[in-house]
């Protein structure tokens, strides 16, 4: 059968060829089922855009592309230095390809593999239940790092190596930490309801150690983001924490999933006329460098950088050498704990 064009795809979709082209390239203004329509023909049919194929080409067969879900996460952004150096320095070429919030990683993934001038591929963010077929048709050597979905209590995929930290036992470990401070009625800001990320996880550890604290567990002290604003950014932290202080829901303490929307946090808190920490401490989590310029500075989780890129790049050079070993580390996170936390007393 001859390969399938891009007006196959309108004819097949009964929609336009430029209806087609923006599906393929997530134009923001096309209609979500439409869209879907679309890419379910064109993962049916393996169909690469020609565009795509000619940015994705690659003049040499030494290159590791980074597959990059989260763009303007200053954590992601944080470790690129190191991947990129880390590489070079084994003799590799290094290709940073950013997938947009509503993309599928592994279409995209499945796009470049098929140009076979890749030696591997890591994926930076995102989520981790790629379809089997997907992980099928990828015949280049891999690895998840910092992919959601990978926790002690989630089944991990046989065939993927992955490089990451127990989101879920690290939300446990800041609840735990706040309610050693004194706090009980500890609100937190995740990620969307539907969430399948690390709003998800960072949430289950979240009630686990109100649980096992004797703490019962209130929805109203839930700040999901708003699904209109970008997730994970200070906006939306902005947003969902003043939603939170207009519902009249009373706290002590947030736990923000993420230092970006801990910044908005903050400056909702102050316009609401609320003092850090003596009205309610904060803590954020991931340990970006402008944290500590906060004021307060912000309390916060540090992942791991350079373990996480250093284990990452490890394993995929194990895999381009021949080795069929597929391994699964999960990390510690440290807490910084600066001033954004206060001890209260409950007697």
């Amino acid at each position: 059968m001859a390969a399938l064009t891009i007006k196959d795809i309108a004819r097949i979709c009964n929609v336009s060829i430029s209806t087609v082209s923006r599906a393929i390239n997530n134009d923001p203004t096309i209609n979500a089922k439409t869209r879907e329509r679309v890419m379910e023909v064109v993962r049916e049919f393996n169909y690469i855009p020609n565009n795509s194929a000619r940015n994705l080409k690659m003049t040499e067969s030494n290159t590791v592309a980074l597959i990059v879900k989260g763009i303007n996460n200053p954590f992601f952004q944080g470790m690129f230095p190191y991947f990129q150096k880390r590489l070079e320095d084994l003799g590799y070429q290094y290709l940073l390809h950013t997938v947009g919030g509503d993309a599928d990683e592994g279409y995209v993934a499945e796009a470049i593999a098929k140009e076979k001038r890749l030696k591997g591929i890591i994926f930076l963010g995102g989520k981790m239940n790629y379809p089997e077929k997907i992980l099928e048709n990828i015949r280049i050597p891999m690895v998840l790092c910092s992919v959601a979905g990978l926790s002690h209590e989630d089944n991990i995929h046989p065939r993927v190596s992955t490089v990451s930290i127990d989101d879920s036992g690290e939300a446990h470990k800041v609840v735990e930490y706040l309610i050693r401070k004194g706090h009980r009625r500890i609100a937190i800001i995740t990620g969307q309801k539907d969430d399948l990320t690390v709003g998800r996880l960072r949430l289950r550890g979240y009630r686990k150690a109100l649980e096992e604290n004797g703490i019962a567990f209130d929805e109203e002290l839930v700040g999901y983001m708003d699904d209109g604003i970008p997730e994970f950014t200070e906006a939306n932290g902005y947003a969902t924490m003043k939603k939170m202080l207009e519902s009249g829901t009373e706290f002590t303490a947030a736990f923000v999933i993420s230092d970006r929307m801990a910044m908005g946090a903050y400056k909702a808190l102050y316009d609401a006329g609320k003092r850090i920490p003596e009205d309610c401490s904060v803590i954020g989590f991931d340990g970006i460098e402008m944290t500590r310029y906060m004021q307060p500075s912000l309390t916060t989780v540090k992942q791991p950088v350079e373990e996480l890129v250093e284990s990452s790049v490890q394993m995929l050079m194990k895999q381009i050498n021949g080795s069929r070993e597929r391994k699964h580390l999960i990390y510690d996170a440290e807490l910084l704990e600066r001033d954004s936390v206060k001890f209260i007393s409950n007697s």
